[in-house]
């Protein structure tokens, strides 16, 4: 028997989508071997969408080195579109379960017949995890040494945002797994600065799957902090890698960016 999966990327954040009514015991085995570039797939996650006869839907994700992720903004863009494709509608309004709470996600076509632009509800970003040293910068040196300030924030997933002066003087692939190494349960580390009127710049480097082309969560807590900082207004646009994103802080915390699907694949179910 094969499994269908899609493949969805939201801004270059990639991700593979199969649709079930249950998580498979060798989920993590799955988006090990399923995510790989070479000898898979390829992607940064692997979501599961679990639909229930009452027709409650709930998204499970896993990344690409088969750890669990509890909330992705730009995975539940895809996990949207992907619902959206499998009920033949171009518009959809529904609520997903994750393991960070509910989320509202709304879905919108658009002239390109494969993309489809989609806000989320992001929930609350509230106070991030401690780091296990005391001067998280100064431990680890010159790697991070254009940091100018930082403040972790959990949004239902954990992370760090540091404020530089230019992400792109930042080597990623150095700096963000030795902040991450000082959280227990690992973080994802975004290097962030203003580059315009209500405008962040954004590298991430995430938990479990390394350097991304974007982060949803991340944008928003950047923006966030950002404006806590009294350096943009309520409502920014968030530049990453693989585009830009719009983060609304005023009411309800909302990502809108766009989601694409790449194709579809079945695979043999081992």
């Amino acid at each position: 028997m094969a499994v269908r999966y899609s493949k969805h990327h939201g801004l270059g954040n990639d991700f593979l989508v199969t649709l079930t009514d249950r998580l498979p015991l060798d989920a993590g085995e799955r988006a090990i071997a399923l995510c790989d570039r070479h000898r898979g797939i390829g992607a940064d996650g692997l979501i599961f969408g679990l639909q229930q006869p009452s027709g409650a839907v709930s998204m499970r994700l896993l990344n690409s080195d088969g750890s669990p992720a509890e909330l992705s903004g730009n995975g539940l863009r895809c996990f949207a579109q992907a619902l959206a494709i499998d009920r033949g509608v171009p518009h959809l309004e529904i609520d997903v379960d994750t393991p960070a709470g509910s989320r509202h996600c709304s879905v919108h076509a658009t002239a390109e017949r494969n993309t489809v632009v989609a806000t989320v509800d992001m929930g609350v970003v509230c106070p991030g995890p401690d780091p296990d040293v005391e001067d998280l910068i100064g431990s680890v040196g010159d790697a991070v040494r254009m940091v100018k300030r930082w403040e972790t924030g959990d949004i239902g997933n954990p992370h760090v945002v540091c404020e530089v002066d230019d992400p792109h003087e930042v080597d990623l692939a150095v700096a963000g797994p030795a902040i991450e190494a000082h959280f227990e349960e690992g973080v994802n580390v975004h290097f962030v600065a203003v580059s315009g009127l209500n405008e962040l710049t954004v590298r991430v480097w995430e938990r479990g799957a390394g350097i991304t082309n974007a982060c949803g969560t991340g944008a928003t807590v950047s923006a966030q902090f950002f404006h806590n900082w009294d350096l943009v207004g309520p409502k920014v646009v968030v530049r990453m890698p693989g585009g830009d994103a719009l983060v609304d802080l005023r009411g309800p915390l909302t990502l809108t960016g766009p989601a694409t699907h790449v194709g579809d694949i079945e695979v043999p179910d081992a």
